[in-house]
């Protein structure tokens, strides 16, 4: 597969566990045990996804995923011992790609890496441009522009976004997009989606005023008019 992976837990034992896992899917396995660490190493070895434990002794893994994403949208995974909603949401509103909480299966964590790698690489048939008013979607390096402004989003992002711009009177319940953003039916709560949203609202919103992403309340989401106010 050629991808590399940076592991950054302070555990031996589970880096030792992901470690194995990985390299026996084909992953080139880069580690580190601190958050200082992880982010030289990030920075050092670019690599091409990042799992992380939330729970760092010296830094949380949310303070090094701020970092990333100063100057990346590199897919992140978080892990954490803790499988609290509150946990789960920031990591998903900081920008994270997914959450799994320990203990986990090796096994799962790989499909999970695999699909979002997979995805982040647009799939085996690139989804078309898209232009919607003020919005324009090129899947071509993942890039989303909005009142004249590009707008960094994660590759799950752009795939939500992009589900939404393909069928823009059609309202998106939160499980077809679901399966749209997680197609290896791997399982994922919907408050999850919820949390990707926002995240998207929020830097769609910092481009330009105006409303992309519609509530339909009691059913999903859907296109809104994407036209930025003046």
């Amino acid at each position: 597969m050629g991808h590399r992976i940076l592991v950054v837990d302070d555990e031996a034992h589970i880096r030792e566990v992901i470690c194995f896992a990985l390299d026996k899917a084909g992953y080139t396995v880069i580690t580190a045990a601190t958050g200082p660490e992880g982010l030289n190493r990030f920075h050092r070895d670019r690599p091409d996804l990042v799992v992380l434990d939330i729970g760092l002794p010296d830094r949380n893994g949310f303070d090094l995923c701020r970092d990333i994403r100063k100057t990346s949208d590199c897919p992140i995974v978080f892990l954490s011992a803790r499988d609290d909603e509150i946990d789960r949401v920031l990591g998903l509103e900081l920008g994270g790609d997914d959450y799994v909480g320990k203990p986990f299966s090796p096994r799962e964590l790989v499909a999970r890496i695999g699909a979002i790698l997979k995805r982040s690489q647009g799939g085996s048939t690139p989804p078309l441009s898209l232009e919607r008013n003020d919005l324009t979607l090129t899947p071509e390096g993942f890039h989303a522009r909005y009142a004249g402004q590009m707008v960094g989003l994660t590759a799950l992002e752009f795939a939500i976004l992009h589900l939404l711009a393909s069928r823009p009177t059609a309202v998106f319940t939160r499980a077809q997009i679901l399966d749209a953003a997680y197609p290896d039916a791997l399982t994922v709560a919907d408050r999850t989606i919820d949390s990707h949203i926002r995240n998207i609202r929020a830097k769609l919103a910092a481009a330009g005023p105006g409303v992309v992403i519609e509530t339909v309340h009691g059913v999903g989401f859907r296109l809104g008019p994407c036209r930025a106010r003046v």
